[in-house]
């Protein structure tokens, strides 16, 4: 007895391991919450804490006078009917924002279309912006 137990052991240490598959079945229903919870995190990632989306708009004026910011308003929505302005009072000053724009890249050409009609300052600023995204568009 006292051989037949050393020579078990060792003959289970030699053989070792024996190699199996494993064979794992997921429901597909994972697959599309998975789907489901990515576009939502793309979603929320392009999102403030407030729930607006970050993005960029073009500044043309900042200036204490309401009626330059209102004149620049109006001619810039004269020019371009298509994108929307705010007039925003910080105080001292009145500013006048143009577009919502997700890309820095689709804000700076606008700036250049821009720039042609009011070469005077007009640059880009992050802003939270009205915006409706596509799913399509995160994917």
């Amino acid at each position: 007895m006292d051989v037949l137990l050393p020579i078990l052991l060792v003959s289970s240490w030699v053989s070792g391991p024996s190699q199996d598959t494993i064979v794992l079945q997921r429901d597909p229903r994972l697959d599309v919450l998975v789907q489901k919870q990515a576009l939502a995190n793309k979603r929320s990632a392009m999102m403030t804490s407030t729930g607006q989306y970050k993005g960029y708009r073009l500044q043309t004026i900042n200036s204490p006078s309401r009626t330059a910011a209102e004149q620049m308003r109006s001619a810039i929505m004269s020019r371009f009917p298509d994108q929307k302005t705010y007039l925003q009072f910080q105080s001292p000053n009145f500013r006048v924002r143009v577009g919502n724009f997700l890309r820095k890249e689709d804000a700076e050409n606008f700036r250049k279309q821009l720039a042609r009609f009011f070469p005077e300052n007009v640059y880009v600023v992050e802003d939270t912006i009205e915006y409706l995204p596509k799913d399509e568009e995160l994917q």
